[in-house]
C-alpha cells in the first residue's frame, strides 16, 4: 500500500482503471512502443508506469490472493509481470522507474510539478541540463551541477526512498557525462560530531569549492579562525560552521546581503561537489602533462596549468574528455536496468537534438580548433564529449535493457501504435459561462468533475463563481488525500483542487472531466513557483564603501579629492618608549611644488568615516593639501544645492495643503489578486507595496517614486495600487513613454485582472480611431476603469469621470511640457512614479518626507547571473552563439553602435545565420517605424535585432537572452552593465558577449573595463561602480540635470550629504514637522592620538577589503548602540574580538564621548595629554586645580593639558610606567567627566569599558582553538 501526501493522488487512482492506461501498464517492459495521445496524457502515462503496483492497496480484485502487496498470488495469472488475472480489475501502476525526456527545460519543470502532485514530491526529481554547451569555455552554474549530482547520487544510492520518475531534457540525454558522478561523496558536517578541520578544508577544495575572503556565491567557502563559511550549491542560504578543535559546535545559516547570521540553527549540512570534473591527483597529473604538449596554445596551456595546480577555472568542464579516466557515460547508464525511457513529443525532441549537435560542433570548432590553427601540433581531442546521435542513444538503451517509448500528440495510421482514448479538455478561452454550463450538465448526470487551479485564493473564488452559476462545488483544501491515502473525487459535484496541472482532459470510460485554469482562461500561467530555487537575497548594491584598489580616487571631507595608495601598518614609539601599532590609509594629493612628487596624507583607520570613494563620471583633478580650491568647490555645490532644496520643500508644502482622497482598507478581492501573483515577492517589493498602500490611505495626495531595474517587479506594485484605486470606485491612468511599454503593461494588467469585473483599455498612437473614441468616451462616463497609454493621454479634450490615481512609468523619458502637465496633477490626485535608473538609498534618506521613495535593489529570486564572455571577434563564435539562442527558441540583441554601417552588419549576420530573421533598429529612425520594429521583435516576428545602444534602457523582452556587442572596447562600464541587464530576465540563462577587433590592440582603459565586466557577473556588489554611475543619472532625474557639474566637483556621496543638510535647514525654517527626518548630521572630526594598540589583526580579519569594511563600520558608529551592533557582527562573522580590536572599539566609544562635549582632539605631546577645545567656567577651573593640581588651562584656545598618568592608585606613583591602552582611555574619560559634569567626583565613569564590552556569548578566550587556529 502506498501512503501519499500528493495533492492529486486520488485523481490518479480514479483514472488508472481507464482501459487505455491499463493497456499502458500491461505493456510495461516492452522494449519499444509508440503511444499516441494529447499532451494532457503525458503525466498520466508516466504516473501509470511509475505508480506502485498496488496503488492505494488495490492491486488485485481478489484480496486473498494479494501477496506482499504486490499483485496476485498465482504467477501464471500475472499479466505482463504485473498484478492480477483480470487486468480490468487491477488498479495499480506498473511500478517501474521512468526517465522522461522533454524538448525544453520549461516542459521538464512543468511536467515535474504535475507528477509531484500525482505521485508525491519525494518520488519525482528534475535533472537540470547544463546551460552551456560541452565545448564552451564557460562553466555551468554551481547550483545546476549541485542539483544534477544530488539526483545522480540518489539514483546510485536509493536507500529507503528510491526515485520513481526523473525528468530531463534531450540535451541531458545526448550529452555524455564524466564516469562515476553518482559515486561522488559530498562533505557532510553534523553538530557535536567530530570532523577533522584541516581535512574538511582540503575536501572542500577537492570538491571544487573556491576559497575566498567573503562568501557571496554558491560554491565558495571562507576560513577564519575556527569558523568555516560555506555556500553549498543546493542550499538556499550559505552556512557558518563553528569548530572547537575538530568538533562542530554550531551550524547556522547567514545572509549574503550583510553576512550576519539568520535565525535558526541547523543540525547538519551536506555539501555536494560544485563541478562535474574534480581535480583529483590523476586529473591534475594529466593536466600537467597536456600543458607541456600544448604550449603553443597560450589560453589552453594557461587553463591546464591552473588545473594542474588544483585551481578550478572557468570552462574547465569542456576538457572533461581529455582529463577524465575511463569512458564517458550516457544518462541512461545512471538508471537501473528495466527503467522506461519515455520521449515526450518525439518529433520536437529529434529536431532539438539535431540543432544541438550542429551548434555543439560549431562551438567545438569556434572554441578549440581555431585556437590550434597556426600551431604545428594537432588540436586537443575533445570529440568524446560531443552530443550523441539520438539513434545511438536508442540502440544503447535497447542493448542495456532500458525500454524506449515515445509519446506523441500527432496521430499516424501505424497499426502498432497504442492510442489513448483520452481527449483534451475543450479550450474555453475565457468563455466561463459555457464551461460552467458543461460542468453543470456533467455532474447532474452523475459524472465526476475536477477543476485544478494554482492558488488557494483562486480556488475559493472559483467555488463562489460556480455556486453563483448553480453548479455544486467544493474546495478540497488538502487535495484528494485522506489519512495519507488517495481518495477519489466525489461524483455529482465539482471538486476544486490546488495543483500544477496545466492541461485538462476528458476520460469518458471512467466518467471523469478534469479542467484547469488554463482551459478556462486560455492563458498559460507564469513561471511555476513550486520548485523555484530561491537564490539568496544578494548583497544590496550599497557600494562596498571602500572596496578600494590602488589608484582609486577618494574624497576626504576636509582635504578634498586624493588618490588611494595603500593601507599601511605603523608602529610608533612615544617619548616614554612605549610602542603602539595603528593602521593607516595612505592618500596622495597634488604636489605643493611643481616637479615634486605628490604630498601624502596618512589617515588613521578610526577616521574612515571622513572618506568616501569618488564617483562622479569623469576623472577628477587632485586637490592640494591646505589649498583653498577644495573649500571653494564645496561652497559652490552647497549654494546650488540650497536652491533645489527650497523648490522641493515648496512643492511639499503645497501638497500638504491640498485635500486628496483617502482610500479604504484592502478588500477580499485585493487579497485574492495578490495571492494569484505567480512569484515570490522580494523583501523590497513587499515593503514598497505596503508604503504605497499607506500613502493611498492618507488624505494628502500621494507622490511616491519607485525605483528598481526593469524586471525587479515594479509593474506588480503599480498593478496592485491600480486595483486598489478601482476598488474604491476611482479611475486610474497609467502613463508610459513608448508604445511597446504600453503594450506590455496592457497585457499584464488584462491577464491579472481577467477574473475580476475591471475594464482595462489601452490608448496609444497605434490604437485605431474607432477604438480610441470608444476608450475616450468610456473614460468620461466611467465605463473604463484603467487606461494604459502613451502621452496621448495628456492631450486636452480627454475627460475623466473620477480620476483617483496616475501611475507614470519612466517619467524622465517624457518631454518638458508633458512633465509640467504631470506636475500639475501632483497636487490633487495620487501620483505613483516608476523609474528604472536606480535612485541611491542615500539620496532617498536625505529627501525623506519630501518626495517619498521606495527603492528596489533585490533582484527577483529566480534571476541567474549572466554568463559573460569577453574576447576577440570571430565569425564562427558569433554564428554559434546566435544558433545556440535559436535552439532554445530565444532571441538575440546584436549591438553595432554605428548607424552608418548598421545595415552592413545586419547583412553579415544574415550570411552567417541564413535561417535567422534579422531586423535593424537605431535612434535616427522615424519614431513610428522604430516602435513597430521593436514591437514586432517583442511579438517574436524577428530572431535577431541588430541595433545601436538604444536597447540600453527600459526594454523588457524576456525572450531575448543573448547579447552580442561588436565593439565592447568602445563602451563605458555603466553602459555595458545596462546592456547586459537586458538579457537573462526570464527563466532562461542569459549570455553576453563583449567582443573587440582581433587585429587592434586595446587601450589600457578599455582593457580594464572589459576585465571588470567579465569578472562581475552577479547582480550586485561587484558592479558597484557602474551602479553608482547609474545612480548619478537617477539623482539627475530627481534633482535636475544641471546638477551634474556640482556632483562631479565634490563627488557623489558628499554631494548627497549636502542635499540632506540643506533640506533639513529649509524644513526647519518652514516649521515642517519632523524637522530633519532621516537626515544624518555631519559628525565632527575628532583626532585621538593616544598610546593605544588599536587595530584589526590580519589573522582575525583576513583580506584588506574586509578589514576596510570593518574599520569603516567602527568609525561611522554614531552611538553606543551602533558600536554594540558592530561588536555583535564581528563576533558573529569572525569569532570573539582579540584585544587590539577591543581597543579599537574603546577608541571609537571615546571619540563619541569627545564629540558629545565638542572636543576635537585628545593628543599626547611629550609627557602631557592635550584636550581641545574644552572651555571651562571659573568654577570648573577651580575644580580642575583641586582634583588635578598639575593640570593647566589656556583660555586663549580653550586647551587643557594634564600630565600623563602612570600605573598605580590616584593617577599613579612616581617612576611607574605610564598608563596605556584601555586603562588610559578610561582615565581620560573620567578626567573629562569630572571637569564637565559636576556630579562626577573622581573615578566614577567607566563608560568606555562599559560601551564596548564583548557580549558574553563571544567571550571565548583569545588563544582558544576557535580563534587561534
Amino acid at each position: 500500500m502506498f501512503v501519499s501526501h500528493a495533492q492529486l493522488s486520488g485523481l490518479l487512482t480514479s483514472v488508472l482503471p481507464d482501459p487505455a492506461l491499463r493497456a499502458v501498464v500491461r505493456a510495461a517492459g516492452t522494449s519499444t512502443l509508440a503511444v499516441e495521445g494529447p499532451p494532457a496524457t503525458r503525466p498520466l502515462v508516466v504516473a501509470a508506469l511509475a505508480a506502485n503496483v498496488d496503488a492505494g492497496g488495490v492491486g488485485c480484485a481478489d484480496p486473498d490472493k494479494q501477496v506482499g502487496g504486490v499483485g496476485c498470488a498465482d504467477p501464471d495469472k500475472q499479466v505482463g509481470g504485473v498484478g492480477c488475472a483480470d487486468p480490468d480489475k487491477q488498479v495499480g501502476g506498473a511500478g517501474r522507474p521512468v526517465l522522461v525526456i522533454t524538448a525544453t527545460e520549461r516542459e521538464a519543470d512543468e511536467l515535474t510539478a504535475v507528477l509531484a502532485d500525482l505521485l508525491g514530491a519525494d518520488d519525482v526529481a528534475v535533472l537540470p541540463s547544463w546551460e552551456t554547451l560541452p565545448h564552451e569555455k564557460l562553466s555551468p552554474r554551481a547550483d545546476t551541477i549541485g542539483r544534477r549530482l544530488a539526483v545522480l547520487r540518489r539514483l546510485r544510492h536509493p536507500g529507503d526512498a528510491p526515485l520513481r520518475v526523473v525528468t530531463a531534457t534531450v540535451r541531458s540525454l545526448i550529452q555524455p557525462m564524466a564516469p562515476g558522478l553518482g559515486e561522488l561523496v559530498p562533505v557532510e558536517l553534523r553538530v557535536d560530531v567530530e570532523s577533522d578541520f584541516e581535512r574538511t578544508i582540503s575536501r572542500l577544495a577537492e570538491l571544487s569549492y573556491v576559497r575566498v575572503d567573503m562568501v557571496e556565491k554558491r560554491g565558495e567557502f571562507a576560513v577564519r579562525g575556527g569558523i568555516i563559511d560555506l555556500f553549498p550549491p543546493t542550499s538556499q542560504h550559505p552556512v557558518r560552521v563553528e569548530f572547537f578543535g575538530d568538533e562542530v559546535t554550531e551550524i547556522r545559516p547567514f545572509s549574503v546581503a550583510d553576512q550576519r547570521s539568520i535565525d535558526g540553527e541547523i543540525s547538519e549540512i551536506v555539501a555536494p561537489p560544485c563541478r562535474e570534473l574534480l581535480l583529483t591527483e590523476p586529473v591534475r597529473a594529466r593536466a600537467a602533462e597536456l600543458a607541456k604538449s600544448h604550449e603553443a596554445d597560450a589560453q589552453l596551456s594557461e587553463m591546464l596549468e591552473k588545473l594542474s595546480q588544483g585551481i578550478p577555472c572557468e570552462g574547465m568542464e569542456s576538457l572533461i574528455p581529455a582529463l577524465c579516466e575511463g569512458e564517458l557515460e550516457l544518462l541512461t547508464d545512471a538508471f537501473p536496468p528495466g527503467t522506461h525511457v519515455l520521449l515526450a513529443d518525439p518529433e520536437k525532441i529529434r529536431a532539438r537534438a539535431h540543432d544541438l549537435r550542429r551548434t555543439g560542433n560549431e562551438f567545438l570548432e569556434a572554441s578549440w580548433l581555431t585556437a590550434a590553427e597556426g600551431s604545428s601540433k594537432a588540436p586537443i581531442d575533445l570529440g568524446a564529449s560531443a552530443y550523441r546521435e539520438l539513434t545511438e542513444i536508442a540502440e544503447h538503451a535497447a542493448a542495456t535493457d532500458r525500454p524506449l517509448w515515445t509519446l506523441s500528440a500527432l496521430t499516424s495510421d501505424d497499426a502498432d501504435v497504442l492510442r489513448l482514448d483520452i481527449a483534451p479538455a475543450p479550450a474555453y478561452r475565457g468563455d466561463v459561462t459555457s464551461a460552467f454550463r458543461d460542468l453543470r450538465a456533467h455532474v447532474a448526470s452523475g459524472g465526476t468533475a475536477v477543476l485544478v487551479v494554482p492558488g488557494a485564493g483562486t480556488a475559493a473564488r472559483a467555488v463562489e463563481q460556480l455556486a453563483e452559476a448553480d453548479v455544486p462545488a467544493t474546495f478540497a483544501e488538502n487535495g484528494l488525500v485522506e489519512n495519507g491515502l488517495p481518495t477519489p473525487a466525489k461524483p455529482g459535484v465539482v471538486t476544486v483542487l490546488r495543483g500544477a496541472l496545466e492541461d485538462g482532459f476528458l476520460a469518458p470510460s471512467v466518467g471523469h472531466v478534469v479542467l484547469t485554469e488554463t482551459d478556462l482562461t486560455g492563458g498559460r500561467g507564469g513561471t511555476s513557483t513550486k520548485d523555484m530555487r530561491r537564490l539568496p537575497s544578494r548583497r544590496r548594491n550599497a557600494v562596498d564603501p571602500l572596496a578600494l584598489k590602488a589608484g582609486d580616487y577618494v574624497v576626504h571631507e576636509q582635504h578634498g579629492i586624493g588618490r588611494y595608495v595603500e593601507m599601511a601598518q605603523r608602529t610608533v614609539k612615544d617619548a616614554s618608549g612605549t610602542s603602539t601599532t595603528r593602521e593607516y590609509l595612505v592618500l596622495e594629493y597634488a604636489a605643493s611644488k611643481r616637479g615634486q612628487p605628490g604630498d601624502r596624507l596618512f589617515v588613521p583607520t578610526d577616521q574612515l568615516d571622513e572618506i568616501s570613494r569618488y564617483v562622479g563620471g569623469e576623472l577628477p583633478t587632485l586637490n592640494r593639501l591646505g589649498g583653498s580650491d577644495w573649500q571653494q568647490t564645496k561652497a559652490k555645490a552647497r549654494k546650488a544645492v540650497k536652491q533645489i532644496a527650497a523648490e522641493l520643500v515648496q512643492l511639499y508644502a503645497a501638497r500638504q495643503a491640498a485635500p486628496g482622497h483617502a482610500f479604504g482598507e484592502d478588500t477580499p478581492w485585493q487579497r485574492e489578486l495578490e495571492d494569484a501573483f505567480p512569484f515570490m515577492e522580494t523583501p523590497d517589493q513587499l515593503a514598497a507595496i505596503d508604503e504605497v498602500k499607506a500613502d493611498m490611505r492618507r488624505p494628502v495626495p500621494m507622490d511616491r517614486v519607485i525605483c528598481g531595474d526593469v524586471g525587479y517587479g515594479k509593474t506588480e506594485i503599480a498593478l496592485r495600487a491600480a486595483f486598489k484605486a478601482v476598488q474604491d470606485g476611482k479611475q486610474v491612468v497609467v502613463l508610459v513613454p513608448t508604445t511597446l511599454l504600453a503594450h506590455q503593461h496592457l497585457n499584464t494588467f488584462v491577464e491579472r485582472m481577467n477574473s475580476f469585473p475591471v475594464t482595462v483599455k489601452g490608448l496609444s498612437r497605434f490604437t485605431d480611431s474607432t477604438e480610441s473614441d470608444r476608450v475616450i468616451s468610456g473614460l468620461a462616463d466611467g465605463a473604463v476603469d484603467i487606461v494604459i497609454g502613451t502621452h496621448r493621454l495628456l492631450q486636452t479634450g480627454i475627460r475623466y469621470k473620477d480620476l483617483g490615481l496616475v501611475i507614470v512609468d519612466e517619467e524622465q523619458r517624457f518631454g518638458v511640457e508633458h512633465k509640467e502637465h504631470i506636475k500639475s496633477l501632483r497636487t490633487h490626485v495620487d501620483v505613483l512614479t516608476m523609474s528604472a535608473t536606480p535612485i541611491p538609498r542615500t539620496l532617498e534618506m536625505s529627501l525623506a518626507g519630501i518626495r517619498e521613495m521606495s527603492t528596489m535593489l533585490t533582484p527577483p529570486e529566480e534571476r541567474h547571473p549572466i554568463l559573460t564572455y569577453v574576447g576577440a571577434y570571430d565569425d564562427k563564435q558569433v554564428s554559434a552563439a546566435i544558433r545556440r539562442e535559436l535552439i532554445r527558441d530565444g532571441q538575440v540583441f546584436y549591438v553595432h553602435n554605428r548607424v552608418s554601417s548598421i545595415e552592413k552588419a545586419a547583412r553579415r549576420i544574415r550570411e552567417l545565420v541564413p535561417e535567422a530573421r534579422v531586423v535593424t533598429a537605431h535612434g535616427q529612425m522615424n519614431e513610428d517605424r522604430l516602435e513597430k520594429i521593436i514591437d514586432g521583435f517583442w511579438q517574436k516576428e524577428y530572431d535577431v535585432l541588430v541595433c545601436t545602444t538604444i536597447v540600453e534602457s527600459g526594454l523588457d523582452i524576456s525572450n531575448a537572452n543573448t547579447l552580442i556587442v561588436e565593439r565592447g572596447d568602445l563602451l563605458g562600464l555603466s553602459q555595458m552593465h545596462q546592456l547586459r541587464g537586458r538579457v537573462g530576465r526570464g527563466r532562461e540563462r542569459g549570455y553576453a558577449y563583449f567582443l573587440y577587433p582581433p587585429e587592434q590592440s586595446l587601450t589600457e582603459m578599455a582593457h580594464d573595463r572589459l576585465v571588470t565586466i567579465a569578472q562581475n557577473t552577479e547582480f550586485g556588489a561587484g558592479m558597484a561602480v557602474a551602479m553608482k554611475d547609474l545612480e548619478i543619472r537617477g539623482a539627475g532625474n530627481i534633482l535636475g540635470a544641471e546638477q551634474s557639474g556640482h556632483i562631479a566637483g565634490v563627488g557623489f556621496d558628499l554631494y548627497v550629504r549636502l542635499v540632506g543638510e540643506a533640506v533639513a535647514e529649509y524644513r526647519a525654517a518652514f516649521g515642517s514637522d519632523g524637522g530633519s527626518a532621516g537626515v544624518e548630521q555631519e559628525l565632527a572630526e575628532v583626532r585621538v592620538d593616544l598610546p593605544i594598540d588599536a587595530h584589526i589583526p590580519h589573522d582575525y580579519v583576513p583580506g584588506e577589503r574586509l578589514r576596510l569594511e570593518a574599520y569603516r563600520k567602527i568609525a561611522s558608529a554614531a552611538n553606543r548602540d551602533d558600536l554594540a551592533a558592530v561588536v555583535d557582527e564581528l563576533t558573529d562573522r569572525y569569532g570573539a574580538p582579540p584585544m587590539p580590536v577591543q581597543h579599537l572599539m574603546a577608541v571609537a566609544a571615546f571619540r563619541q564621548l569627545c564629540r558629545a562635549h565638542g572636543i576635537t582632539e585628545a593628543v599626547v605631546t611629550g609627557n602631557l595629554i592635550r584636550f581641545a577645545p574644552l572651555p571651562l567656567r571659573d568654577s570648573q577651573q577651580v575644580r580642575m586645580r583641586r582634583l588635578y593640581p598639575k593640570a593647566r588651562y589656556k583660555a586663549a584656545g580653550d586647551v587643557v593639558s594634564v600630565p600623563r598618568p602612570t600605573e598605580g592608585p590616584a593617577g599613579g606613583r612616581i617612576g611607574a610606567p605610564p598608563l596605556r591602552d584601555r586603562a588610559l582611555l578610561d582615565w581620560c574619560a573620567r578626567f573629562i567627566g569630572s571637569l564637565v559634569d559636576a556630579t562626577v567626583d573622581g573615578p566614577a565613569d567607566a563608560s568606555i569599558s562599559a560601551a564596548v564590552d564583548v557580549p558574553s556569548n563571544a567571550a571565548t578566550p583569545v588563544g582558544s582553538s576557535r580563534t587561534s587556529r
